[in-house]
């Protein structure tokens, strides 16, 4: 369900929005090289900082009577929905923002027309934008959204989760979930620029905070040994949100995540090494029903199956599952598989994305800091590993 507000109105918000930030670090930008889709990621503390360095250049005052879409779910309205209007009329623009039910459930074709309808009804033509504000549901939709309205309109990313700032909101992923499979309803759209505000994470769950660990720890694991090993060291203060040690272990994971994107926006090769633990984890994810699990949780059981895998096929020890096995538990992250069948999951796997044929495509660890992708594992050891 949609709720839709003006600007004019006034959010109850818990405090003071502005009490919540302070300036404590220097801007960070990243850029994503992908010619004229060019891009870049801002990282700082401070909304209006981030607005001055990563929107003022693309959007004055002088684009009066622009219009924008701002799409956001109902907890992150009640935090960061006011800063961000006022941001946006300070650049000159009416804002129409749509408010939707938080979780996995509203990534669908279903929710995407509400969209459209109040996309319509505010007259947003080619040259408005739609922002997402939120975590990786929202600039998964909202995404998708900017796509295929008028044939593509210009998009923005407010990622508001740890999940979102390291992964979803990078590299121009966007889609929504069909009943079968996840995610395979979408395209390859890039938003124009991706604010992050690092103190967002100080209003995060803990159980949302573990998840966008999950993708952190996998940066670790398939481009970056020294950064996994930082993570060990380091993950009681980034689990106790020490905002300075999570600034940069955001940095480092988009920095990855950016160079791999750039070498390969569509997917065509390098980039599916970002999916290392998702064909178990996107399998859980369904099976269990969307929501059940978090996104982190699921993949952070699939690097593990996915690692025994390897292990098994004789191309990493014990010691490496059992390393990967505790970083993980030590980002308050699942390790054992649900109740589940076995043979249920590997039908689910063969739906996904990577699989050639009816050959299920893994992203499996070889060594320290290094990934491949196999179509080869015989179903045995993945049954194997499961269990």
């Amino acid at each position: 369900m949609l709720v839709v507000q003006s600007i004019a109105k006034n959010l109850q918000m818990p405090y003071d929005y502005k009490s919540i930030f302070k300036v404590v670090s220097d801007i960070k930008t990243i850029p994503v090289q992908l010619e004229k889709r060019s891009y870049s990621i801002y990282l700082d503390d401070n909304w209006e900082s981030l607005f001055q360095e990563g929107l003022s250049s693309i959007y004055t005052k002088d684009a009066s009577d622009r219009k924008l879409l701002l799409i956001t779910d109902e907890n992150v309205a009640n935090w960061y929905q006011q800063a961000v209007e006022e941001q946006f009329r300070n650049l000159g623009f009416t804002v129409t923002t749509a408010v939707i039910k938080p979780g996995e459930s509203a990534k669908t074709l279903g929710e995407a027309e509400k969209l459209y309808d109040i996309a319509l009804e505010a007259n947003l033509d080619r040259q408005s934008l739609v922002v997402a504000l939120g975590g990786g549901v929202i600039g998964d939709l909202a995404g998708f959204v900017a796509a295929t309205y008028m044939r593509g309109v210009p998009f923005v990313q407010i990622p508001t989760s740890l999940l979102a700032q390291v992964d979803s909101s990078v590299g121009g992923k966007v889609a929504v979930n069909h009943p079968k499979a996840k995610n395979v309803i979408g395209a390859f759209y890039q938003p124009q620029s991706v604010l992050m505000n690092v103190s967002s994470l100080k209003t995060l769950p803990k159980r949302e905070l573990s998840t966008g660990l999950a993708e952190v720890i996998k940066y670790g694991v398939i481009y970056d040994e020294s950064f996994l090993s930082w993570l060990e060291t380091h993950m009681t203060d980034l689990m106790s949100l020490d905002l300075s040690l999570l600034s940069k272990a955001i940095q480092r994971s988009c920095e990855i995540k950016a160079d791999v994107v750039s070498q390969d926006e569509t997917e065509q090769g390098l980039r599916a090494i970002l999916n290392f633990g998702h064909t178990v984890g996107h399998a859980i994810e369904s099976s269990a029903g969307y929501g059940s699990y978090t996104h982190g949780e699921a993949v952070s059981i699939g690097m593990i199956v996915e690692t025994r895998i390897t292990h098994l096929m004789g191309m990493v020890p014990a010691e490496y599952v059992n390393r990967l096995e505790a970083v993980l538990i030590g980002a308050g992250l699942p390790v054992t598989l649900p109740d589940v069948d076995p043979n249920v999951l590997i039908g689910w796997m063969r739906h996904d994305k990577k699989n050639i044929g009816d050959k299920i495509g893994f992203v499996l660890p070889v060594g320290p800091g290094r990934v491949e992708v196999f179509h080869n594992v015989e179903t045995d050891i993945v049954l194997e590993a499961l269990a």
